[in-house]
């Protein structure tokens, strides 16, 4: 992925966010549906929910009923561009690093592939405790530093691709990072080996059937059972302690 290093409409413009006709058998369509249906599963419904790095605004949008949805991007084009899908939620301009909300306001909150792009991880995930009521979840996707196949990619693996991916670290970093913000992890796990081709001489198409066959199944079914190895992104289920 090329880009000015801004979250701006270049970026957001990528193939990752695509809208085109055939969008529902795109992986952004599946990571917000799975994304939805774990906030769904483990979230309390009527609850606040707030999904950090919004984007395009798809994933907050398709909560809407459930929820009482919030979203926030340091992007404002996006969060213009949300309006159109995620018309009753509450749409914020501002930081992840310095999150403009109440202690203990949210029940749920959502940071999907963002703290990767923070200057300051610790001060989010120290945020993200902030925020959350007792009892309330996070949930949580980044790059996977010690994804299975990430040696056969080198160079070229996903998680470098990306210039804005400035903070990258191992998942027991980032698990005890998230214990220090008083949430305890209840699931670990990934989202399988969707980063083709592995093998250069077989068919990225095969490939994807062969490797990509579980993350897809996992998708599917709305319930994560991946080992936390075995993808390309960590993703992690988090509850705020009660005390």
């Amino acid at each position: 992925m090329t880009h000015n290093g801004s979250f701006d409409k270049d970026y957001f413009s990528t193939n990752t966010y695509e809208n085109t006709s055939f969008a529902k058998y795109s992986m952004y369509w599946w990571s917000n549906r799975f994304n939805a249906i774990l906030a769904r599963g483990y979230g309390q419904h009527g609850s606040r929910l707030l999904e950090i790095g919004s984007g395009m605004g798809h994933l907050i949008g398709s909560l809407e009923a459930e929820f009482e949805t919030v979203a926030l991007d340091i992007n404002p084009w996006a969060l213009k561009q949300s309006r159109d899908v995620a018309s009753q939620t509450n749409l914020n301009a501002g930081s992840a690093e310095q999150l403009p909300f109440a202690d203990a306001s949210f029940g749920v909150v959502i940071i999907k592939h963002v703290i990767e792009h923070l200057r300051d991880p610790e001060l989010a995930i120290s945020e993200l405790g902030r925020i959350l009521a007792p009892g309330g979840i996070l949930i949580l996707a980044t790059p996977n530093l010690d994804s299975l196949l990430k040696p056969l990619k080198g160079d070229d693996w996903i998680g470098y691709q990306d210039p804005t991916h400035i903070a990258l670290k191992p998942p027991a970093e980032w698990l005890s990072l998230l214990r220090s913000a008083n949430l305890n992890p209840l699931k670990n796990f990934s989202d399988g080996f969707w980063d083709v081709p592995y093998i250069p001489i077989i068919p990225a198409m095969l490939q994807k059937l062969i490797f990509g066959s579980l993350g897809g199944l996992q998708a599917v079914l709305g319930t994560p059972f991946l080992p936390m190895k075995w993808g390309e992104s960590i993703m992690v289920i988090a509850r705020k302690n009660e005390n």
